[in-house]
């Protein structure tokens, strides 16, 4: 039985419940599909790029779809009925793929390219003003004031 037991850390913590659900289904899902392959880099502090190799899918062939903390990429082959020749060997998979990501809160899709077989899609943080530390002037007479350098939600 390889499951970890979070309820010690439930007791103490509050509001890391999706946390605790995310880090379960990545535990449950670690040995699953590994096709098509990919690569996820951070870029700069609040920038990523994720990179899939889609070797013979055309732009139309895939769907990019994010929602809230979730990206999703699927690949569809269309029939190629009019094909009639027959294969001896086939080494290049033609099989569609859906691949998930969960995304941090206040990371969205900035742009999405399509080149040489990889699909490239960059991702930015944007934490909204109301979310940033700011300092708090004590007395209340003074404005707030944004932190700079400040520990971000991540």
């Amino acid at each position: 039985m390889n499951r970890f037991d979070f309820t010690p850390l439930s007791r103490s913590t509050v509001g890391f419940d999706r946390l605790f659900t995310l880090l379960e289904n990545a535990h449950r899902t670690g040995g699953g599909d590994n096709y098509p392959p990919f690569n996820i880099e951070r870029k700069a502090e609040d920038s990523y790029r994720i990179t899939l190799a889609v070797a013979g899918f055309r732009q139309a062939d895939i769907e990019i779809t994010a929602q809230q903390n979730l990206l999703v990429v699927q690949g569809r082959k269309p029939d190629e009925a009019e094909n009639a020749s027959q294969f001896l060997h086939v080494g290049i998979a033609q099989r569609g793929f859906e691949r998930r990501f969960e995304l941090a809160d206040f990371v969205r899709v900035e742009k999405a390219a399509l080149e040489d077989g990889l699909l490239v899609i960059d991702l930015i943080r944007e934490v909204p003003e109301a979310m940033k530390p700011r300092k708090i002037a004590i007395g209340g007479a003074q404005p707030l004031t944004v932190v700079e350098g400040g520990s971000q939600a991540a």
